[in-house]
C-alpha cells in the first residue's frame, strides 16, 4: 500500500513539474523583444558601426520587436550579421530582460590595394571592401588586383605582425616581374625585396642595417637598399 501511494505521489509530482515548465515556457514565449544591443570584441576603430548592426537586427523580420520570442531564430540572425562585409564573426543571444544582444568581431585589414579598384587585404588573406566609416592605417599596395593580391599575403602579414616594420613601411609595390619593392615612412631610399622568399632572414638583415645606418647618421646617403641576396644587404648610394 505504501509503495503504491509513493508511486502516485511521484506521478503527481512529475505532472506538476511538467505543468509548471509548460506554464513558464508559455509565459516566456509570449514576452516581446524589448530592443537590441551591440558589443564589439575590441576597442579598435569601427569599420561597421553600432547603428549599422542595430539596423540589421531591427530590420530583420526574425528579430522584429513586435514578434514573440518563440518566433526568433538566433541562427538566422547570426547568419545575417556574418554576411556583412565588415564582420568576421557575430554571436547573437537573447537576454533575460528581452533584449537581443550581439557580440561582433570586425574584420581587420592589413594592407590597402590602390589602383583601378581599391580594397583591403584582411588578416585572414581575404579581400575586404573599403569602409565608409573609417580608413585603416595600413601599407598601400600598388600594382595589385583581386587576381594577384593573395601572392603578397605572406609578406604583408609578416609586416603587420612586426612592430618595427609596421611602424616604418608605408608602401608595398608589385613590379612587373613579380618582385616587390618597399617604401618607408622616414627614409628616402627604396627597399628592393625581390621574391617573397626568406622573409624573416631578409627583414632581420634589413633591421640590423637600418639601426646601424641610423646610428651612424647615414640613412640619407642611400637611394636603394637590396635585400635579395640572402645574408647580405647591398646598398646603392645617391
Amino acid at each position: 500500500m505504501k509503495s503504491k501511494l509513493g508511486y502516485i505521489k511521484f506521478v503527481l509530482l512529475l505532472a506538476l513539474m511538467a505543468f509548471l515548465y509548460g506554464f513558464a515556457e508559455k509565459r516566456h514565449s509570449q514576452r516581446k523583444l524589448t530592443g537590441s544591443e551591440v558589443h564589439f570584441t575590441d576597442n579598435e576603430n569601427l569599420y561597421v558601426t553600432v547603428d549599422a548592426v542595430n539596423k540589421l537586427l531591427i530590420q530583420n523580420e526574425e528579430a522584429n520587436a513586435n514578434l514573440g520570442q518563440e518566433t526568433l531564430d538566433l541562427n538566422k540572425v547570426e547568419t545575417l550579421l556574418n554576411s556583412h562585409d565588415m564582420i568576421e564573426n557575430a554571436e547573437v543571444f537573447l537576454r533575460l530582460d528581452g533584449k537581443l544582444s550581439a557580440i561582433v568581431t570586425q574584420r581587420k585589414p592589413i594592407g590597402r590595394a590602390v589602383g583601378n579598384t581599391s580594397f583591403y587585404l584582411d588578416k585572414n588573406g581575404e579581400v575586404m571592401p573599403l569602409s565608409e566609416n573609417f580608413s585603416a592605417r595600413v601599407p598601400l599596395m600598388l600594382g595589385f588586383d583581386e587576381s594577384n593580391i593573395l601572392t603578397a599575403y605572406p609578406l604583408v602579414s609578416y609586416i603587420k605582425n612586426d612592430s618595427f616594420l609596421s611602424k616604418h613601411i608605408t608602401t608595398i609595390q608589385r613590379l612587373e616581374n613579380g618582385r616587390y619593392e618597399l617604401k618607408l615612412r622616414k627614409a628616402d631610399f627604396v627597399v628592393y625585396f625581390g621574391e617573397i622568399k626568406n622573409i624573416a632572414l631578409k627583414f632581420n638583415n634589413f633591421k640590423a642595417f637600418y639601426k646601424k645606418a641610423l646610428k651612424d647618421k647615414k640613412l640619407d646617403t642611400y637611394k636603394r637598399v637590396n635585400l635579395q641576396f640572402g645574408n647580405q644587404v647591398v646598398c646603392t648610394k645617391k
